[in-house]
């Protein structure tokens, strides 16, 4: 899943998505949208663009169904992390299906 929101708080993200993931999950669970109990997996990612790079977000996350389509989320998501030097446990990036 891909969110795009443009912040302008001091509120760290991990706050955002405890919120986003728990009124998700209560909401899911609430309408039984599933069969047994809906979950997230733990942890998330985020990444931080300018203002200026707004226009190239939002290409990229309309179009990831069809990169999706040749490269998995999951490959993706490690490109990134290599790209911007951000240091991962392979232990803890998402479980292959």
């Amino acid at each position: 899943m891909s969110i795009c929101w443009l912040a302008y708080s001091r509120i760290a993200h991990f706050r955002i998505w405890r919120a986003v993931k728990a009124g998700s999950s209560n909401f899911i669970n609430g309408k039984r949208w599933v069969l047994g109990r809906f979950s997230w997996q733990e942890g998330f990612g985020a990444f931080s663009y300018s203002r200026s790079q707004l226009g190239t977000v939002i290409r990229y996350i309309e179009n990831q169904p069809k990169h999706h389509a040749t490269k998995s989320f999951r490959d993706e998501y490690i490109e990134l992390l290599e790209k911007f030097s951000v240091d991962y446990d392979k232990r803890y990036i998402f479980k292959a299906d």
